[in-house]
């Protein structure tokens, strides 16, 4: 288990999505005790306060390294499940399979767009593309949505502001709401 001291945790606002990534290089003979062990330590993660969602990416084009990636409401509430007995308990039941041991850091907002540590990043191409796809639609419909409120603002100032919040709208909806989402949908094609 990874002493407190190695925890990489970013500040975050109380009620701000927090995303633990979890790296296991297990061993390729214990490939299937490994899954059967993910499956279980699911499980009981899920019965932890503030607990949103786990994703596993598996291992792709002969690599052999696991990244879990489990995202809770809070920062506190992801701490108290990765320092818990609980999962130190999980972990013991696991560790004489896993090559390098147990590895994670704690991420917030923008941080975990893209690419998760130890795993190769994607190439440069599907970064463009997912996040393009993912932009477009949101700088022709937060405009068109937000033009009623814009409608009568006048004036350099006016437009400035207008434009300050057509883009915080815009930042909003990738970070909190679309990209975390849309990698975990296309987390195959965008990591092979």
């Amino acid at each position: 288990m990874t002493p407190p001291s190695q925890l990489e945790t970013m500040p975050a606002p109380p009620a701000e999505t927090v995303t633990g990534i979890i790296v296991h290089q297990p061993r390729r003979e214990a490939y299937a005790e490994y899954e059967r062990w993910l499956v279980e330590i699911r499980e009981a993660c899920m019965r932890f306060p503030g607990y949103l969602s786990t994703d596993v990416i598996r291992p792709v084009d002969g690599q052999d390294t696991y990244t879990v990636i489990i995202r809770f409401a809070g920062v506190e509430q992801l701490k108290a499940w990765v320092e818990s007995e609980v999962r130190g308990e999980f972990l013991r039941r696991i560790e004489h399979a896993l090559e390098k041991g147990d590895r994670y850091v704690i991420q917030t907002g923008l941080d975990f767009w893209f690419a998760p540590p130890a795993a190769i990043p994607p190439k440069r191409w599907k970064q463009f593309l997912l996040t393009l796809s993912a932009i477009f639609p949101l700088t022709v419909v937060v405009p068109w949505a937000l033009s009623p409120l814009l409608e009568g603002w006048r004036g350099v100032p006016a437009m400035l502001l207008g434009k300050l919040l057509v883009a915080t709208v815009i930042v909003y909806l990738m970070a909190y709401l679309i990209m975390p989402r849309l990698t975990r949908r296309v987390a195959k094609w965008l990591f092979r």
